[in-house]
């Protein structure tokens, strides 16, 4: 089964290049974060902001390449996690018929803010990958100072991530 998502944040690392996207479902939900690369995370803010550039950029270009064939891009789905690598698909639509593209999860966010279309992500990737605030952060907004000694619970992959993440100041 699957669970429409939105864009909660974009976090930049303040010691590092990482950037991750944080996605998640409604107040009750898990946050699901996701590492992608700068480029891709520019892409995101740019759309999401509102900033117009003078020439098309990668994911302007694909969107609009899809629309002159006649694809309609309908949803994003990131569908799987394998060896902490997340999997996502653009479903298109071209000629009545519905297709899944294989795409990487940044790139088909990218997209999804740029068509307007919704993100959705699997059950599976969220109980696998799903970041659940102590129940004494829960309440807070993201970016709020936590308590120092407040732990998530989060893959292997995230977890000495996160821990490094400085959010003080962020209100």
């Amino acid at each position: 089964m699957m669970v429409e998502v939105k864009i909660d944040s974009v976090r930049v690392s303040l010691m590092s290049q990482h950037r991750i996207v944080v996605l998640r479902a409604g107040d009750s939900t898990p946050f699901l974060p996701i590492w992608i690369g700068p480029f891709e995370a520019d892409a995101i803010i740019m759309e999401l902001q509102g900033v117009e550039v003078a020439r098309p950029l990668t994911h302007d270009l694909l969107k609009n390449a899809m629309e002159k064939l006649g694809a309609e891009i309908e949803r994003v789905a990131i569908t799987k996690l394998r060896d902490d690598t997340f999997y996502a698909e653009l479903i298109v639509l071209v000629n009545g018929r519905r297709m899944a593209i294989d795409s990487r999860p940044s790139d088909a966010i990218a997209l999804a803010v740029r068509a307007h279309v919704p993100i959705y992500v699997s059950d599976d990737v969220l109980e696998q990958a799903g970041v659940t605030p102590e129940p004494d952060l829960e309440g807070a907004a993201v970016g709020e100072p936590a308590d120092s000694t407040a732990q998530v619970a989060a893959p292997e992959a995230f977890r000495d991530f996160l821990a490094g993440l400085d959010l003080t100041g962020f209100e």
